[in-house]
């Protein structure tokens, strides 16, 4: 079993074949990158006026089954990724040490920064590819979110339109740090989720923010991996797609910013002498 895992996994043709090329590869146009974000953005808000001004109140609308069925699909979809291209890297670190031992690379050095020239293909780049894929089904959550609660969220808008376009220079520059990062994301995001489905189904949830408190923990994490690449950058005389991984830094400090921003609200609220309960109320709010 874990042969026949391991094979479909890193060592089918597909995947270690594969390369990120216009002939190969649905979605790797920048035309398809903006066209697919602007449809994304253009069609929650259209959405989210639409259900306004037909419902005049605003009770949740029952959608039963579909968003635990999303959840557990998200589930098996980030456990696969993560099983994949965990793989899929130690087969392509038992590969090419022999050549890192030239260069005087380490294993730990390779994850986060690959050497200048690295080009997108093979088995690394077909699950950073899949991933990439997988944010245009992580959306779905903004239009169930809109049809139950009728809350249309720029933070959710912000953070999905970021991450699709951050996985998309990943694959376009062949970036450094992204078998890092989507290693700490998928295995988050499959906790995450798992949590999603476990409430969704009717379980009890936690009581403190599960959900914030694993999103500013994957931040964190993308923190001190992009302070590894910097100083391994100026180390090893560069990192690949460095240009990239300084424009994918910008956008996660302002996803770090907006986190920090709604924390130190809370805070106010608190010293305001607002109640605990509805602190926590917020906080839950972010966690759905």
């Amino acid at each position: 079993m874990i042969h026949i895992v391991r094979y479909y996994l890193s060592e089918h043709p597909s995947v270690v074949n594969f390369r990120w090329s216009h002939s190969q590869s649905w979605g790797n146009t920048w035309f398809f990158l903006f066209t697919s974000i602007a449809a994304y953005v253009i069609f929650s808000l259209f959405l989210h006026l639409f259900l306004c001004l037909l419902f005049r109140n605003r009770r949740p609308l029952p959608l039963g089954p579909i968003p635990a069925v999303h959840y557990l699909s998200m589930v098996l979809i980030s456990i696969t990724i993560f099983i994949g291209i965990l793989l899929s890297a130690a087969a392509e670190i038992r590969e090419t040490r022999w050549f890192w031992r030239r260069n005087k690379t380490t294993t730990f050095q390779w994850l986060l920064c690959f050497p200048l020239g690295t080009r997108p293909s093979g088995r690394v780049f077909f699950w950073s590819y899949i991933f990439y894929l997988s944010r245009f089904l992580h959306t779905l959550r903004t239009f169930l979110s809109i049809l139950h609660r009728r809350r249309l969220s720029f933070f959710q808008l912000f953070n999905h339109s970021i991450l699709i376009f951050m996985s998309f220079l990943w694959l376009e520059f062949s970036q450094s740090f992204q078998v890092v990062a989507i290693l700490f994301t998928t295995f988050l995001y499959s906790v995450v989720y798992g949590y999603r489905f476990w409430t969704a189904i009717g379980l009890p949830s936690a009581c403190f923010p599960f959900v914030v408190s694993c999103q500013i923990l994957l931040l964190g994490c993308n923190v001190l991996c992009h302070v590894g690449v910097l100083l391994l950058h100026f180390m090893k005389g560069g990192c690949n797609g460095i240009g990239a991984w300084v424009f994918n830094s910008v956008l996660n400090a302002a996803i770090l910013f907006l986190f920090l921003n709604f924390y130190v609200k809370v805070h106010l609220k608190n010293r305001n002498g607002v109640k605990d309960t509805e602190i926590l109320d917020s906080l839950k709010n972010k966690d759905s």
